[in-house]
């Protein structure tokens, strides 16, 4: 696991961002497009944050992620994988910005409850009109009581 250090910093939400001391890089070899390029540079990125031990969130918001996203969890351990471009850099980019994205929606409130509204009255009634009008208008195609 390597530590990278030294760009702008992954923002969460508001003004929680990802702790560069907290994010732990793994680079492999990716078996995306490179042709024989692929075969001697790591270009795979993985991205690793503890989300259990991590003193960068908020303690509502690391509850909430921890919840939401338990079956993605290693021993408390998120990961992020990016493979999709030929520069390690690219890929390191896309994990990071990756991991921000996931973080943001998991600890994103949850949405209001919604209050139930009755029809208005007028309303169920002119429904329940057309109904009978439409029922009577079928009925008089049938043919019924012709002769």
């Amino acid at each position: 696991m390597v530590h990278m250090s030294g760009h702008r910093p992954y923002v969460i939400r508001g003004s929680v961002s990802l702790p560069e001391a907290e994010l732990m890089w793994r680079f492999s070899r990716s078996s995306g497009p490179g042709g024989q390029h692929v075969n001697t540079s790591d270009s795979q990125v993985e991205l690793r944050f503890d989300l259990a031990r991590t003193e960068a969130l908020p303690e509502v918001w690391k509850e909430r992620a921890l919840e939401r996203l338990a079956t993605r969890l290693v021993d408390g351990v998120v990961s992020v994988r990016a493979s999709e471009h030929r520069s390690q850099w690219r890929n390191r980019e896309m994990a990071a910005t990756r991991l921000a994205s996931l973080l943001a929606e998991a600890t994103a409130p949850p949405p209001k409850p919604r209050r139930a509204t009755r029809i208005p009255r007028g309303i169920n009634e002119r429904r329940l009109r057309e109904k009978k009008r439409r029922g009577e208008t079928k009925q008089g195609r049938s043919g019924k009581g012709w002769g």
